[in-house]
């Protein structure tokens, strides 16, 4: 097992309500070679049930990092994946279970990565799905689709050792890639984004709409490097710098 790729995978469960569910995510994740686990504001945790349910994963639980907000469990990632058991307005690349693992294990050799788990009863909100490049769906049964927290996070979590086991090139022997963008990078790119289209008049902040969630979901599918969004990020200050140029308000 590639435990040096492995230690690059974060496992985020947002706002869960069942210790329990926690502790049986702690122990699915032990079993397949998986530590990180980020807790975003947990109902009750530290818990006796979560404990009990972890059935010797202590080590897990005592190492969870608990977070105030997703965007502080993703920090320093560069590829996000959120679950997902419904259809949405907008879509998001649809990955299955297979897919979301083998892209993961590419992600690992080089980058942070995470694999978020929404609430139990809601899932993740819209809003939460702008920070993901790609959502994963397990296929079920099309008249009992109900899937517990644990036995979702332990499906993605063989699947994701099984893809890093088949992985056969070692890391020595990879191409290096370009540097990778974090995503407080990309929530820094698409506040910038945002500010640029309103200082030229293409965005109304009163009247938003979707403008910005289709941008980050074009964005997050090109998954630009660094260099890429140094140029970006030069393209959208001069854009600024010339709406403000004298005679330019009135275009």
């Amino acid at each position: 097992m590639d435990a040096q790729r492995l230690s690059n995978a974060r496992v985020v469960l947002v706002e869960p309500s069942h210790p329990g569910n926690i502790g049986a995510v702690a122990r699915a994740m032990k079993s397949m070679c998986l530590h990180r686990l980020y807790l975003v504001r947990p109902k009750r945790f530290p818990s006796a049930d979560a404990t009990a349910r972890a059935a010797g994963a202590d080590d897990i639980l005592f190492d969870a990092v608990i977070c105030e907000s997703l965007p502080a469990a993703l920090a320093g990632c560069v590829w996000v994946v959120g679950t997902s058991a419904r259809d949405r307005s907008i879509q998001w690349p649809m990955l299955t279970p297979r897919q979301c693992a083998g892209k993961m294990a590419e992600k690992l050799a080089h980058d942070e990565t995470a694999l978020v788990f929404g609430r139990e009863q809601a899932g993740l909100s819209n809003q939460e799905l702008d920070s993901c490049h790609a959502l994963v769906q397990i296929p079920t049964n099309a008249d009992y689709c109900s899937l517990n927290l644990a036995a979702a996070g332990q499906v993605l979590a063989y699947e994701l050792q099984l893809a890093v086991l088949q992985a056969t090139t070692p890391l020595a022997d990879e191409v290096v890639e370009a540097a990778a963008v974090s995503q407080e990078e990309m929530d820094g790119f698409y506040a910038h984004l945002e500010q640029m289209l309103v200082d030229i008049g293409y965005l109304d902040p009163e009247k938003p709409k979707k403008l910005m969630r289709r941008l980050r979901r074009m964005f997050n599918r090109t998954l630009p490097d660094r260099s890429e969004m140094n140029i970006l990020r030069g393209v959208l200050s001069a854009a600024q710098r010339s709406a403000k140029e004298p005679g330019n308000g009135d275009r």
